[in-house]
């Protein structure tokens, strides 16, 4: 072993940093034993590497002194030791959050009170470390008590199931802990990346624009606020707030909550945000949004903007964007597409119609990880702007990031059309998934979530006690559980508060036994009513089945 690789601190053990790590049991060298005889060493309750009894350490990893305990054992240096663990961790992850996380006999989730939650999974960080299987052990029980959202019984959010293929990215993601900023040190994912963004770009109708992914639809959302006041008041990148009119922005009462959000941390302020009438569908009515414009101008406010929305969050709503995108012409304002929901439509011949005009929008918001089950998360930000409104928007030219005299064409370098530094590579996901199921596999996927929410209306129309909210034209179920003690009594003066009272008692009944989770939510003048998101790719007619037959044991005594 070599001297001199010691920590300038003098925290490392005298011996220094080893040059090369080598293990011995019976004379052979452990570095390049078999996987299995590895994980020999690491399973069945034995200990980590280092403290086999019956391995002889030649050289050891260094060590960490602490003052109030003893050395503790590194895996830095021990490519053996490492390797271990991370094959041991797999196994956890295949066994628990994958197979059994998306079986039907499983439970969707293991309910505990928080402050039980908080014992099992003893959260308190200490000065000394653990043993290798009391972190195997940690890793078990934070999947045991985690809500399985890949379960085919996950009703409640607008995300769910499990891709193999885009898990496969996520892993190769992590394992490679890159930023999306520069060529340099992403080169794979800054071509990936702008070529997963050419093929969103094309489905909405675009030949050429721009684009990025975002940490999530409300942020791409936000982007697409800043943008269009740059586009008309550029100054206030430099001069702020103090250079602008009082602006407006119209969006429809059925708009995901991050337009208010928006306006509120960009500076605007929520009063800036005009909201739009929507029908009895939840689709905004152009008439109303050109009579808020007329308002607003009435008032001394300069309109600058409308939020339309393709898939709203609760009924599934699509905004007439043909119309909407009339009215922005006429006035000459932005039109950008919140399309984080329903965006993956556009992959679907069949139903891709719910989005026409979508290629007359300056922005656009879409999540491939909601419909399309990319994993958490998935978002891109499209535009068809081509005078690199992003970077100019955005960049503020660090020197020593951004580089002008960089050996390659530094236009690679993307990382100053968004507001953050690091960013995280979001496209492995969809494009390993893409690659292995194409157009026509992803197309496949939407269609069957489509039919498999239709024949949901059709069996809910079919039994007692279960009243639809409306006729979903999108794979949001929206529907009334009607116990039996209320059934006949519509015209009763309680009858619609005691029936908003039913669906947090079958949801708290369901969570606690673990067997489906399905949202809920008043809104508007209606009480509170289920929401089912039939969005899993895993779905089958089995499972649509079982959620009404589940709904009716759970609710027999109400």
């Amino acid at each position: 072993m070599e001297k001199g690789g010691g920590d300038p601190l003098g925290l490392l053990c005298p011996m220094g940093r080893p040059e090369k790590l080598a293990l011995y049991r019976g004379g052979q060298t452990r570095v390049e034993e078999s996987s299995r005889a590895i994980a020999g060493c690491f399973g069945g309750g034995q200990k980590p590497d280092w403290q086999c009894p019956h391995v002889r350490v030649l050289c050891v990893s260094p060590k960490i002194l602490m003052a109030d305990s003893e050395a503790l054992p590194s895996l830095a240096g021990d490519p053996v030791a490492v390797e271990a663990l991370l094959r041991a961790v797999f196994g956890v992850v295949v066994d628990e959050a994958i197979q059994k996380g998306t079986s039907a006999s499983q439970k969707v989730c293991e309910w505990k009170e928080p402050e039980e939650l908080k014992q099992l999974l003893d959260l308190e960080l200490r000065s000394q470390g653990e043993s290798q299987e009391q972190i195997l052990e940690r890793c078990r029980a934070v999947i045991r008590y985690s809500v399985k959202t890949g379960h085919p019984r996950f009703f409640n959010q607008l995300f769910s199931g499990l891709d193999p293929h885009a898990l496969a990215g996520r892993i190769i993601t992590e394992s490679l802990n890159t930023s999306q900023y520069t060529y340099e040190i992403a080169p794979v994912f800054v071509l990936m990346e702008e070529e997963v963004l050419r093929k969103l770009r094309a489905l909405v109708g675009w030949s050429s624009g721009d684009g990025i992914f975002c940490p999530g639809g409300s942020i791409s959302n936000m982007y697409a606020v800043n943008l269009a006041r740059y586009q008309r008041y550029p100054d206030c990148k430099q001069r702020g707030l103090r250079t602008l009119p009082p602006l407006a922005l119209f969006t429809s009462k059925e708009c995901h909550y991050s337009i208010q959000k928006g306006a509120a941390f960009l500076g605007l302020g929520t009063d800036s945000v005009r909201v739009v009438k929507a029908d009895e569908r939840g689709k905004m009515v152009p008439e109303d949004l050109e009579r808020q414009i007329g308002m607003a101008e009435a008032e001394g406010a300069v309109p600058f903007l409308v939020s339309a929305t393709s898939g709203t969050t609760v009924l599934g709503a699509f905004d007439p964007l043909e119309a909407i995108a009339d009215v922005c012409q006429r006035h000459g304002l932005w039109l950008h597409v919140d399309a984080a929901w329903g965006g993956s439509v556009l992959l679907s011949q069949t139903h891709r119609h719910l989005l026409d005009g979508i290629q007359r929008a300056d922005s656009v918001a879409w999540n491939p990880h909601k419909l399309l089950a990319a994993g958490l998360q998935c978002s891109a930000l499209l535009l068809q702007d081509t005078s690199n409104l992003l970077k100019r928007c955005h960049g503020s030219q660090a020197s020593y990031l951004f580089q002008q005299d960089k050996f390659y064409d530094v236009a690679l370098d993307t990382g100053d059309k968004v507001v953050q530094c690091g960013r995280r590579v979001d496209c492995l996901k969809l494009w390993l998934m893409w690659k292995a199921q194409g157009d026509q596999g992803l197309e496949r996927r939407i269609d069957q979530a489509f039919a498999l929410a239709r024949y949901l209306v059709e069996e809910i129309k079919k039994r007692e006690g279960l009243e639809l909210v409306m006729e979903p034209e999108f794979v949001n179920v929206c529907f009334w559980f009607v116990p039996p003690s209320l059934r006949g009594k519509q015209d009763s003066p309680d009858y619609h508060e005691r029936l908003s009272k039913v669906a947090p008692v079958l949801k708290e009944r369901m969570v606690k036994e673990g067997s489906m989770m399905i949202g809920y939510q008043p809104h508007g003048t209606r009480g509170n009513f289920f929401r089912v998101v039939v969005a899993n790719p895993a779905l089958t007619c089995a499972d649509m089945d079982f959620l009404l037959n589940e709904l009716e044991r759970l609710g027999q005594d109400l």
